[in-house]
């Protein structure tokens, strides 16, 4: 099990990579937007496969508070870059 978890963990780390490209390079704001939002739910998953590592469910309720506020925080500054109108 412990050879699984290393390769999620490695896995995660090669997309947490490619999402900080995004986010330095993404033309829009939106692309910016989106890939702050992909790079919470990384660290969200990255903290899960720690906790199964560890075997320790303590902090769940903070994970799901955590994948909420990135939710929540990305809708808003989607909302408010529409109305703006500016994509760019």
């Amino acid at each position: 099990m412990e050879i699984v978890f290393a390769i999620t963990l490695a896995l995660l780390c090669v997309a947490g990579l490619i999402i900080v490209v995004r986010l330095v390079r993404g033309p829009t704001t939106l692309d910016r937007i989106v890939a702050v939002d992909v790079f919470v739910i990384l660290i969200v998953g990255g903290t899960a496969v720690g906790m199964a590592v560890q075997a320790d469910g303590s902090n769940i309720a903070l994970l799901v508070a955590v994948t909420l506020l990135g939710f929540v925080g990305s809708m808003t500054a989607v909302r408010m870059v529409e109305r703006k109108g500016t994509h760019r």
